[in-house]
């Protein structure tokens, strides 16, 4: 069944003391809601029985007492599985498997591997039948974890387009996340996945943070703790175990973890305020597991050759001892140079990185670097004395625990018949289309341009001056990496059905195969009425630029293409309306924008809600939940200026 979205308030605001009562005590009202939104009787996850407990315990001992040190340690190893095998007998896939039952491997990850400036993605059903058979061949029931940070298409295709966090962070309202959270774990428990590497607890508080960004849920600590909190409230309602990251904050860094050493600096005193309030709050909600920041942290450990994954003074001393955290404890990828590039001199890091983890307190290791050279040098470190076998065991039965939780002591299979039945699942998408609607914020606005004329389609906006400019014409240029990518074609297309008289340019990063040139386009610019410039700016994981001669990792436009945003404005600041898809920080670059809009993502249902704001169609109340310095601050929006060409309920009249 389809859902009427617009019949709920996601838009209500309350106290900071009544959304985190209101998110304490919504368990029954996101259940509730939840059946309605799936149109079936979806039983949410119960407590076990004693009976049930009882089970599960005995199957933890007898499984734990039954392996050797080897297949222990195997179960503290992660690895990294894809979903776009050609089929079984792929040379990637059989390596995959093999490392699986060589090194007896506890979890995996689901990744996606990138193609050009695309992820390449599998279908929900290629997902479930590689899961499958994974957990057939494993001699233990696997874990599978995922970075599904937005829904499931953050790793699948053909799943619900959901925006990013920062974007619910726009909407402020604990049940709205609630709800995303209960349809991730829908969805991914369907195909296999149990534990989602999710939620993000950081809080953006540095506009130069070029890998976490929209990632956070914003930059207010309480506010994002509250969406912490539920997230997990409605995921664990639906069976989904989370691993809240990247512990102890990752907001306040300028480095990007996948290429470098990142620094978390302030007191503990700062640290109390800013960065540590989201992961209380998610010890409180009852988070199965927290991941780990590749960072160093002086106020916690003022070792300089130790960072959070390899301290025992921030895992053991902090996490687990000061605050309490009884959970499973999950390095962030062992492969990623911030870790790696503390063992300049090592023979064998990704070894001595493990074994310094373990040391430290982690219990899963992710992602080694040299899987065979990991699992050898902790193995000879267990066999030597150097790691008792005592402490191993004490992380292995947690992540079985976590496998009882997940029912995979009982079934770790998935029926891929479900899951034809359930993708595709239009009323998560209506859902996701729903977010990205009610995300969308207006920052700026001259009044001279909003709500964009439909006049190229015949109608005639009341506004004069409005009509006047669409009698110039409208001029779209969108910025995006590469002419490969897919971003932007959602956009065109729906700008397109609203004005077919729109001169449409794209402009690309890499400044391959572009419409055209800047002096090509910048004179189109100055003769057009309005001016839409679409900017898809956010983290890109390991995107680096040179800059003035210096590499850096990249947040937003750079070289050519900043100076050709920076002549648009500077040519049509009037009658230009700038939105940055991704973002929102583009504006300090360019404080001459007069008419600003923000989407916080980089989804086609992004594309579509912007499209529907600038031509009046969208009435939300969703606010900026972060400080764009000098230009609004957090909390700030402006009232969507209302079409008279559409009706009350926004859609356009035909």
């Amino acid at each position: 069944m389809d859902l009427e979205f617009t019949s709920w308030n996601f838009s209500s605001k309350t106290s900071a003391h009544g959304r985190l009562t209101r998110c304490a005590t919504l368990s029954f009202a996101g259940f509730f809601l939840l059946q309605i939104f799936t149109g079936d009787s979806i039983p949410a996850q119960t407590p076990s029985s004693s009976a049930a407990k009882l089970s599960n315990s005995r199957w933890v001992d007898n499984t734990l007492k039954g392996l050797s040190v080897e297949q222990k340690i195997g179960q503290m190893l992660q690895v990294r599985v894809y979903a776009d095998y050609y089929d079984l007998g792929d040379p990637a896939y059989r390596l995959v498997a093999d490392q699986i039952q060589r090194y007896h491997i506890g979890s995996v990850d689901l990744g996606a591997r990138m193609s050009g400036p695309n992820l390449r993605k599998g279908s929900p059903t290629q997902v479930a039948r590689i899961i499958n058979h994974l957990q057939q061949i494993s001699e233990l029931p696997l874990l599978v974890g995922a970075d599904i940070e937005r829904g499931l298409a953050s790793r699948l295709s053909d799943v619900p387009d959901f925006p990013f966090p920062m974007a619910f962070g726009a909407i402020d309202d604990p049940r709205t996340v609630e709800e995303f959270g209960a349809v991730t774990a829908r969805e991914a428990r369907a195909v296999g996945i149990h534990w989602a590497f999710a939620p993000v607890a950081d809080v953006n508080s540095n506009p130069d943070n070029p890998i976490i960004n929209t990632r956070s849920f914003g930059e207010d600590p309480i506010r994002v703790g509250e969406l912490v909190a539920a997230y997990i409230l409605g995921a664990h309602h639906n069976g989904l175990l989370v691993a809240v990251k990247h512990f102890p904050g990752h907001g306040d860094t300028s480095t990007d973890s996948h290429m470098g050493v990142v620094r978390v600096g302030g007191d503990r005193q700062h640290l109390a305020k800013y960065e540590l309030p989201p992961f209380k709050m998610a010890i409180a909600a009852g988070a199965d597991s927290m991941l780990l920041a590749h960072a160093m942290v002086p106020a916690l450990d003022p070792d300089e050759k130790k960072i959070s994954t390899t301290s025992p003074k921030i895992v053991t001393d902090f996490l687990k001892h000061e605050l309490g955290f009884r959970g499973v404890v999950i390095t962030d990828a062992l492969e990623m140079r911030g870790l790696i590039s503390l063992y300049p001199q090592e023979a064998n890091p990704s070894g001595h990185a493990a074994i310094d983890a373990i040391k430290a307190g982690a219990d899963v290791l992710m992602l080694p670097r040299d899987l065979e050279g990991t699992f050898n040098a902790i193995v000879a470190a267990v066999r030597n004395k150097e790691i008792l076998e005592s402490r191993i065991d004490e992380s292995v039965r947690k992540i079985l625990v976590l496998k009882a939780a997940a029912g995979l002591s009982e079934s770790r299979f998935v029926d891929v018949a479900e899951v034809h039945r359930l993708f595709p699942d239009t009323a998560a998408e209506n859902f996701a289309q729903h977010i990205a609607d009610e995300a969308v914020t207006l920052v700026r606005n001259n009044g001279k341009l909003l709500p964009l004329s439909l006049r190229g389609n015949g109608r005639v906006n009341a506004s004069p001056e409005a009509a006047a400019a669409a009698d110039q014409g409208l001029v779209v240029v969108s910025f995006t990496d590469s002419y490969n990518s897919r971003l932007g074609h959602e956009f065109d297309r729906q700008m397109k059905l609203r004005r077919p008289d729109a001169k449409i340019f794209h402009y690309y990063n890499d400044h391959i195969n572009s419409d055209a040139v800047p002096s090509e386009i910048i004179p189109v610019v100055k003769s057009g009425g309005q001016v839409v410039v679409a900017a898809f700016v956010t983290h890109v994981p390991g995107r680096q630029v040179m800059s003035h001669g210096r590499l850096i990792s990249a947040v937003g436009l750079s070289g050519e293409s900043a100076e050709f945003l920076e002549d648009i404005v500077a040519a049509a600041h009037e009658k230009t309306i700038v939105v940055a898809l991704g973002s929102p920080y583009l504006i300090l670059s360019y404080p001459k924008i007069q008419t600003y809009v923000c989407t916080y993502s980089l989804t086609a249902t992004a594309e579509v809600a912007v499209a529907k704001s600038l031509f009046g169609e969208i009435q939300n109340h969703a606010v900026l939940p972060v400080t764009l310095t000098g230009v609004a601050d957090r909390g700030f929006s402006l009232p969507w200026p209302r079409n008279p060409e559409t009706s009350r309920d926004g859609t356009a009249l035909r």
